[in-house]
């Protein structure tokens, strides 16, 4: 019979959600929203949360929804979860929020 050994998965750089100081007024909204309490305040008032559990992220976006400041948080989901499409006659590859997508073709 042979060895058989168990190893954990390596941790990968997983980055949720970042702040944008300049922006972001502290206000903590993102922190009691978070159903997985990936953040927590920042001990110093009035500065952006700190990312404690960033592999704990389920990446709903409701920190995002609730902030009070628009462009003080940006998510980032991440690469495997990023929804892409291919136009068949040229084989360009189209990501969803990439710069350069072509216009929606509108139906009837």
């Amino acid at each position: 019979m042979e060895n058989c050994w168990l190893t954990p998965n390596p941790m990968t750089p997983c980055i949720p959600v970042t702040f944008d100081e300049s922006k972001c007024t502290g206000c903590n909204n993102c922190v009691e929203i978070c159903r997985t309490d990936v953040l927590m305040p920042n001990p110093e008032a009035g500065k952006q949360p700190i990312v404690v559990y960033p592999d704990e992220c389920w990446f709903c976006g409701s920190c995002i929804d609730e902030c009070l400041v628009e462009g003080a948080c940006e998510f980032h989901h991440p690469l495997n979860q990023i929804v892409a499409w291919k136009r068949k006659s040229t084989g360009e590859i189209f990501r969803v929020g990439a710069s350069g997508n072509p216009k929606p073709i509108d139906r009837l």
